[in-house]
């Protein structure tokens, strides 16, 4: 599992954006994982309310390799062990859930939980977390990373919940790990007319935003 994890944070760190997929359906999310592959994007999370995650997560891990492909909305033990057996290679809660983020550290899974306030951040750090995902960050704005970031230096903070191209720097400017990106990434409008050559240039026109934050 050990090499395994380490795969996963190589891929990561070559584009530290994790593209969210609500509420899809199958054939859809195929065509958006294809953009987002061919765009250099690695980071694909399902969301567990979204009609058949189990699956999509099953087909995306054998049809796109080369991806971390991820469960959202994860809330409980039921969903963790539902994404897990579905294949899932990291995990994203909206909430802190002690039970979920031990039984994930314990099988050596990544998994970044929702946090809000300083003393949920840093207690889903405590806990374990990978990253720790402060949600919804545009309530919270840049500078309440800046200013979490201060203190709890070593925390690692992924932003989630109203980033966008326009805003996507300064959350990197600020010290953030990465981000979580949704509707302002999945673009809406391209994916109803099936544009996916748009998509892809979408995504292109994003990563370039934070070229100069990519390690990988």
């Amino acid at each position: 599992m050990g090499n395994t994890t380490s795969l996963f944070w190589e891929r990561y760190h070559k584009t530290p954006i994790v593209g969210i997929i609500r509420g899809q359906a199958n054939e859809t999310v195929l065509k958006i994982a294809e953009a987002f592959e061919a765009a250099g994007f690695t980071t694909l999370e399902v969301t567990m309310n979204t009609a058949g995650a189990a699956a999509m997560i099953s087909t995306l891990r054998s049809k796109f390799p080369s991806l971390n492909v991820g469960a959202g909305t994860v809330c409980k033990l039921g969903d963790l062990r539902e994404a897990i057996d579905a294949g899932a290679q990291f995990i994203v809660t909206p909430i802190i859930d002690e039970t979920v983020i031990e039984h994930a550290v314990d099988e050596n899974i990544p998994i970044f939980p929702g946090a809000f306030s300083p003393t949920e951040i840093y207690k889903a750090w405590s806990l374990g977390a990978s990253a720790v995902k402060v949600f919804p960050a545009t309530k919270l704005g840049v500078d309440f990373i800046k200013d979490v970031l201060g203190p709890l230096d070593k925390v690692k903070l992924l932003p989630t919940g109203g980033v966008s191209k326009s805003n996507i720097r300064s959350f990197f400017e600020a010290g953030a790990f990465g981000v979580g990106m949704g509707s302002s990434l999945i673009d809406k409008k391209l994916v109803t007319a099936g544009d996916y050559e748009g998509l892809k240039k979408h995504f292109e026109s994003v990563k370039d935003e934070v070229a100069d934050f990519i390690r990988g």
